[in-house]
Formats: structure tokens, C-alpha cells, sequence
């Protein structure tokens, strides 16, 4: 096995100090051409790597970021999570991942771990229960020691931070147009409690495509479900009903996928009498029979914002300002809402 090579001993192979080969090393043309071949030829003989430990001490910086999210399953944060780490790897920084389980506490608890100097930013989507309870005390404290911070996804408008979110909005208004488009009347809306912002927001683009469309809001089609209760037994209760609606547009794909395993279960046929779309295309959707109908959120894309927005924010290469990028999602027509003619 080759020894293990340092700065110091390539510095006393060559006879010369640990600056100039530092400098051979990066290339620097303050050293002669045939000094830094042959310095650089005898590092990489011997497979010398930079003591990163060392270079992080100096420059007070980890390389390392931290990301909570409030939960694994869903398709769409891992593929957030995907877009965060391929654009910090190529910017040479590594990504710890901790999961809060919709936990406040849990929550504060991560918070402790990673900003007690094993990172140098975070990218945070909010815990449901920090949400509902409205408790930002943690976060208030980074801000105040400009410790860098990106929210994704559930933000709080309050928080003076770069954030990246999709067009909720709009997302929920183009799912609710095509639901009518395609001749549905009676449309609900399989929705979260008021506390959690995408919830709402989607829920505001829901009202807007029916009034925009003339048709009047029946308060009776908005279901908000309780994610601590049986999911199942709420969304049967949507559908097994005298006069069940006709469409249901789900902020999630999870909720959809339960609205699509109940009606099949009454006997509905899928989408002619009941058709169904949710938010995230993940395989969840891609495998049910049929397939679902989506809102493509592009978690990736998000990601790899949140990622570029946080280590800008690092480096101090970006803007002063804080930035809100908004990404605009788009429509995913399958079987679930694709009725023959």
C-alpha cells in the first residue's frame, strides 16, 4: 500500500515550502511549468487528497447542507431531495437529509443538529404541526443570525428568507378547468385542514376555475381531510353517498389514489361516472388502473432552485434581496379523466 501523502511531504521531496506546492498543486502560474508537472505528477502518483478537515477550519465552512422535510413518502419530495443533491454536488457541497414527521418538535430537534456548525444552510419544508400551531421561533432565530435558509413547498410569507414554491393557484385552477372541460358539474375537493398553505392556496384556485366557469360553489363538495384520522374511512364518506360527485380534484396524490380505490369499490366506472385528478405525478399515479390525471409539480426543478438559491446565499454570490421563485406546473391528462367519444 502507498504511504500516505501530505502537503509537507511533497513539500521536503521537492525541497521547497508548502506554499509553492499548494500552489503547484492549484495550477498557480506564479510556479514555473515543469515544477508544477512534476510536483502534480507525484501527488497524484502517491493519490494525495486535500486535507478536507483542515480546508474546512480555515474557511469556517462545511461543504455540507441540511434539509428537513416533513415526510418520505410522498414521490415529490424525494424528487425535491434529487434535485437538491445533483446540483450540490456539482457545486462540491454534500446533503443531509432529516425527515420531521410532521412534528414540531421533531422539527425544532433537527433544527439543533444540523445548525450546531454541521451545516452551512439549510432548505426546509414546514411540519404540518408547526403550521397549525404557528410556532416559527426556530426559524426567526436563524434569520436573526443571517444563518442562510430556503423554504420550499409549505412556507410562511412572514419569514424573511429565499423561498421556492409551484403556482398552487394555478396548478389547482388548470386541474379544475379540464374537470370541467370535460362536462363535469358537481366537482369536490378532497383538500388538507386550513393550515397548511398548499391546501389552501389549492383550494383557492378550485374556487376561482368555478366561478370563473359560472358555476356556483357548493361548500358540500369541500372535504378537508384530517391526516390523523383513517384516510380511507373520510374520502368513502365523499363517495359513498345517495348523489355522489361527478369529479373529484384531490391536493395530493395520495388522497386521489384513495378516491380512486373507493368509487371502484362502489362500482363507479372511472371516468365516466366519476372522474379523478390529483397533484404529483409520481409512480403512485403512473401505476393505478387506470392511471391518474395529474398536476406535474417538478419537484426536481425545485430542488435544484432551492439548492442554488441556498449556496448563492453561502457564497454571497447572489442577489441582496431575498428571492420567491414560483414555478409553474403543468397538466398530466391519463385514463382517470379521459373520457371516450
Amino acid at each position: 500500500m502507498k504511504q500516505r501523502i501530505t502537503l509537507k511531504k511533497i513539500a521536503k521531496e521537492f525541497g521547497v515550502s508548502i506554499s509553492t506546492v499548494s500552489k503547484a498543486l492549484k495550477d498557480s502560474h506564479e510556479i514555473s511549468e515543469e515544477t508544477r508537472g512534476r510536483i502534480k505528477a507525484f501527488a497524484d502518483f502517491y493519490n494525495y487528497k486535500p486535507n478536507s478537515l483542515a480546508l474546512q477550519l480555515r474557511s469556517q465552512k462545511t461543504k455540507v447542507i441540511g434539509v428537513i422535510i416533513p415526510e418520505i413518502v410522498h414521490h415529490f419530495f424525494s424528487t425535491v431531495i434529487d434535485g437538491i443533491e445533483r446540483y450540490a454536488i456539482e457545486k462540491g457541497y454534500n446533503v443531509m437529509v432529516c425527515l420531521s414527521n410532521e412534528s414540531y418538535e421533531k422539527e425544532v430537534s433537527n433544527f439543533n443538529l444540523l445548525t450546531n456548525g454541521s451545516v452551512d444552510g439549510l432548505i426546509v419544508s414546514i411540519a404540518r404541526e408547526t403550521q397549525e400551531n404557528q410556532q416559527f421561533k426556530h426559524y426567526e432565530g436563524l434569520i436573526k443570525d443571517d444563518f442562510p435558509l430556503v423554504l420550499f413547498d409549505r412556507i410562511n410569507d412572514d419569514l424573511n428568507c429565499d423561498k421556492v414554491i409551484i403556482d398552487d393557484i394555478g396548478g389547482a385552477y388548470k386541474a379544475t378547468n379540464h374537470l370541467i372541460e370535460i362536462g363535469s358539474k358537481r366537482i369536490a375537493l378532497l383538500t388538507t385542514q386550513d393550515f397548511i398553505t398548499v391546501g389552501s392556496l389549492r383550494k383557492e384556485g378550485y374556487l376561482y376555475a368555478l366561478k370563473s366557469n359560472g358555476i356556483e360553489v357548493d361548500e358540500s363538495l369541500i372535504y378537508k381531510i384530517d391526516d390523523n384520522q383513517n384516510l380511507y374511512d373520510q374520502i368513502e364518506k365523499v363517495i359513498n353517498v345517495p348523489n355522489p360527485p361527478d369529479a373529484i380534484l384531490a391536493v395530493n396524490e395520495i388522497y386521489a389514489a384513495n378516491a380512486l380505490i373507493c368509487a371502484k369499490e362502489r362500482g363507479l366506472v372511472i371516468p365516466t361516472d366519476i372522474a379523478i385528478i390529483g397533484f404529483t405525478s409520481g409512480l403512485i399515479s403512473e401505476f393505478t388502473s387506470p392511471p391518474l390525471s395529474c398536476i406535474v409539480q417538478h419537484g426536481y426543478l425545485m430542488g435544484q432552485q432551492a439548492a442554488e438559491l441556498l449556496i448563492n446565499r453561502i457564497e454571497h454570490t447572489g442577489p441582496k434581496e431575498f428571492q420567491k421563485e414560483v414555478i409553474s406546473p403543468n397538466l398530466k391528462i391519463r385514463k382517470s379523466t379521459l373520457l371516450d367519444h
